[in-house]
């Protein structure tokens, strides 16, 4: 089964699909089916950004008839203490295009002196096939620690420290991450419906 997944980043396509392997879904990206135009995520929450997502690659592919189901997600970081931001900011917290390190310093900065460092991982996935549309939404709790860990991964993975760990993201592997537990929602549900085996 060829599902359109809303990105044009062929790192991005490759983790999903990794996630996917077991399952008889393939995805194909954005650049596959031309579409390039640039998506105004202008919603206030992950479920908006990720419907937004979700209808503009919608129209696209009506209007060139294009008949697969789309798949899109929203991610980010919502920090207790910040009333939870960076949240749907969390790719321009530090600026659009900001580099990790400069995303990363603004955090520790934010945080200086707060004790309580709860975070939460959030990411919603929207399926769309012709009238059939649901989201789901994964989540992963932990704290922002101290200091920056080893950079790479997501953004705020040097950081971000899982519930029942002692290091941060960047540095765990095979670890559950926010993303598995919104796919594992997404399968699950495209099984109920009979939409996979």
């Amino acid at each position: 089964m060829k599902i359109i997944y809303g990105t044009g980043n062929i790192n991005k396509l490759k983790e999903m699909q990794e996630l996917l392997k077991d399952t008889n879904i393939e995805l194909i990206s954005l650049k596959d089916i031309n579409f390039s135009k640039e998506i105004d995520e202008n919603g206030e929450t992950f479920f908006e950004n990720s419907m937004i997502k979700a209808k503009a690659i919608q129209t696209f592919c009506l209007k060139n008839k294009i008949d697969l189901p789309i798949l899109t997600d929203d991610a980010g970081l919502c920090v207790k203490a910040l009333n939870n931001n960076p949240g749907v900011h969390t790719a321009r917290y530090a600026g659009d295009h900001a580099p990790q390190i400069v995303c990363l310093e603004k955090l520790m900065k934010d945080l200086l002196n707060v004790e309580d460092r709860e975070a939460t991982f959030h990411c919603v996935l929207t399926f769309l096939k012709d009238d059939l549309c649901f989201q789901v939404e994964g989540l992963k709790k932990g704290q922002i620690s101290t200091k920056i860990g080893k950079l790479g991964g997501l953004t705020f993975s040097p950081v971000f420290i899982p519930d029942g760990y002692n290091l941060p993201y960047s540095e765990l592997e095979n670890v559950e991450t926010h993303r598995h537990d919104a796919l594992n929602k997404l399968i699950a549900k495209l099984k109920e419906l009979k939409i996979i085996a």
